[in-house]
């Protein structure tokens, strides 16, 4: 899932400073199972936002709604009554969410509510780690299903850079060295003679540095 962060309140607050009437649209997607950006994040930031206007005697109205998804233009279109009545909105999905907002309502102002950090999953409770960084053509399979891309801070992919120390990394030491967990997992078992293959460069044209990405599936478009 994709992973974010709440921006400040401060950080909020600056963005809405001037504006007197405001909508805060939350989503149901990744953002609500990493408890940023769903239901109750809605409330609590309609609420501090309320608390923090009125303490410094600048009052403002807000109203609130939370959509299936944010990156879908089907539950997007559900918006479009009343949305120009707005000075602004403040979107708490990820940073594909007010993209597509301000690309269905042009004449409105869209504002991030939080930071897209990365694709992965909770490790423990309350706690999410980066697994994947979207480059377009998947070789875990060499690596026993690890990501050396995502999860190695140099993203080397033939073998350990020989920084770390006890498991970890030289660049981190509160993080895993993946290419330790990679070496053990196959010497336990008995494939450590996989990493002497000699791998062929990965092409990266999938990846991000070709510019924006598109999918497209032929069967689902009518």
């Amino acid at each position: 899932m994709i992973v974010a962060d709440r921006k400040s309140l401060e950080e909020i607050l600056a963005m809405v400073q001037e504006k007197h009437k405001i909508l805060i649209v939350g989503c149901r997607g990744c953002v609500t199972v990493c408890n940023v950006g769903g239901e109750k994040e809605v409330e609590i930031l309609e609420a501090s936002i309320n608390l923090a206007r009125k303490t410094s005697d600048q009052p403002i109205e807000i109203e609130t709604v939370t959509i299936e998804r944010q990156c879908d233009n089907e539950y997007v279109a559900q918006l479009k009554e009343g949305i120009n009545t707005y000075d602004a909105v403040v979107s708490l999905a990820c940073g594909v969410g007010p993209q597509f907002l301000s690309e269905a309502y042009p004449d409105q102002l869209f504002f991030p509510g939080v930071n897209t950090t990365f694709f992965g999953g909770a490790v423990s409770h309350g706690v999410w780690e980066e697994r994947c960084q979207g480059c377009g053509t998947c070789i875990i399979h060499h690596f026993d299903g690890l990501c050396p891309v995502a999860r190695c801070a140099k993203s080397l992919l033939h073998g350990p850079c020989g920084g770390s120390s006890d498991g970890l990394c030289e660049v981190s030491k509160e993080t895993l060295c993946i290419w330790d967990m990679i070496v053990k997992k196959k010497m336990e078992q008995g494939r450590l003679n996989d990493l002497l293959t000699v791998m062929e460069a990965k092409d990266w044209r999938s990846a991000r540095d070709g510019g924006p990405r598109r999918s497209i599936r032929e069967e689902l478009i009518p």
